[in-house]
């Protein structure tokens, strides 16, 4: 069975979260699915959406494995968003972790340098 993953980010500011994630993911939104809530696609069948839901925002964590870890992280950093967290675990898996205005935490993962 095909499998399609929407993982979302809630936000206090529609328009403040989804400029924060154009830098981060490099570029607009894929689709806008209402005025308040903006879809990345990440993968194939894989999508991160951000919504404006001041009530739950700040909480969202998140964690993106990727093949290109240290170009993907150069590129956010030349975006003008710095990590807060980078970390390397015992297995050579390393994780940089991003935090956006309302707190909630991007990771992006991938194996050893």
């Amino acid at each position: 069975m095909p499998l399609d993953l929407f993982a979302g980010i809630c936000a206090r500011d529609f328009t403040t979260a989804s400029e924060w994630f154009e830098r981060l993911f490099g570029g607009p939104a894929t689709f806008l699915a209402h005025e308040t809530e903006a879809v990345w696609e990440v993968g194939e069948h894989q999508y991160v959406y951000v919504v404006e839901d001041p009530d739950r925002a700040g909480h969202g964590v998140l964690t993106l494995f990727v093949d290109d870890l240290d170009e993907r992280v150069d590129s956010v950093v030349a975006r003008g968003i710095e990590p807060v967290s980078r970390e390397t675990y015992d297995n050579g898996v390393r994780k940089v972790t991003f935090r956006d205005p309302d707190g909630n935490e991007v990771g992006f993962g991938g194996g050893p340098a």
